[in-house]
């Protein structure tokens, strides 16, 4: 094994990461309910957005939509997947989250604060 590809290929791959870093890439998430109500417009064909509960960590959301169909987001890389569901979901509570399940194994579970308003929107 050569000891000096070794330490350079790893040199590269960290300043790579360093620099992607840098410039912010690879990272996102759901910033606010505007937010997530749009991304839910967009990814879901004919879907109006009513209101929004976002996750603390900006990874997951849900969103109400005017027809009684709720949209489940979740980040997916740096890209946000959307699911459609309609009522009734399949929610956990525990510890002060909601955890929703799509029914999904591909998309799975998300976690948002369990908050008055959540009660009102589902």
């Amino acid at each position: 094994m050569n000891w000096a590809l070794l330490g350079g290929s790893l040199a590269a791959v960290l300043a790579l990461a360093g620099i992607a870093w840098a410039l912010g890439l690879g990272g996102g998430g759901i910033a606010s309910e505007d937010e997530a109500k749009a991304a839910a417009e967009d990814a879901l064909s004919g879907f109006a957005s009513i209101d929004a509960v976002v996750a603390e960590d900006g990874k997951a959301a849900l969103v109400t939509g005017a027809d009684g169909s709720v949209a489940l987001l979740k980040l997916h890389g740096a890209q946000i997947a959307a699911r459609r569901m309609r009522p009734p979901l399949r929610i956990a509570r525990d510890a002060g989250l909601a955890t929703i399940d799509s029914g999904e194994s591909g998309f799975g579970r998300i976690a948002i604060p369990d908050s008055d308003k959540l009660l009102t929107l589902v």
